[in-house]
C-alpha cells in the first residue's frame, strides 16, 4: 500500500509539529485555515494577556467599521450601503455600548456612545423613509436620537 503526501497526518503546533505551508492551489479559505493551525495558539496565548476593557473597545470599533461601510460612509456607497446590515450592526453596538458601560469607565464609553450616536444620526439620514423617533437602530437601549 503507497501513501501519497495527502495521506499524511496534519502536524499539531501544540505539539511542537508545524503545519505544512499551504500549496500554490489551495483556496483563500483552505490557506487560512491552514494558517490558523500555524498561528492559533499564539493567538490564544496573547488574547489572554488583553485586558476586557481593550477587548469590548475593539469589538465595538470593529461593530462601528462595520456599521459605518454598510450605511454608506465608506468609498463606494452606491455598492456598499445595506441599511438592513447596518442596522443590526447598530443595535447590536447599542447593546454592547449599554451593557458595558458600567464596567469600562466613563472615558471609554463616552467615546464609544459619541460614534453610536454619529452612525444612528447617519442611519437615519441614509433612510429613503426614517424610523419614528425612538423606533431607529439601536434606540430601544440608548433611547431617542435626534
Amino acid at each position: 500500500m503507497s501513501h501519497s503526501p495527502d495521506d499524511a497526518p496534519i502536524p499539531d503546533a501544540r505539539f511542537g509539529d508545524s503545519a505544512p505551508a499551504p500549496s500554490p492551489d489551495t483556496s483563500p479559505a483552505t490557506a487560512r485555515f491552514e494558517d490558523d493551525l500555524r498561528f492559533g495558539d499564539d493567538a490564544a496565548r496573547d488574547i489572554a494577556d488583553v485586558n476586557a476593557v481593550e477587548v469590548i473597545n475593539t469589538v465595538c470599533v470593529h461593530l462601528m467599521s462595520a456599521a459605518a461601510v454598510k450605511v454608506g460612509l465608506a468609498d463606494d456607497p452606491q455598492r456598499q450601503t445595506d441599511l438592513d446590515e447596518a442596522r443590526k450592526l447598530i443595535t447590536s453596538l447599542a447593546g454592547l455600548v449599554t451593557a458595558s458601560a458600567p464596567e469600562i469607565g466613563d472615558q471609554h464609553a463616552r467615546a464609544l456612545r459619541d460614534g453610536l450616536r454619529s452612525l444612528q444620526l447617519a442611519f437615519r439620514e441614509a433612510s429613503a423613509i426614517p424610523d419614528a423617533i425612538g423606533q431607529g437602530p439601536g434606540e430601544k437601549y440608548t433611547g431617542p436620537v435626534n
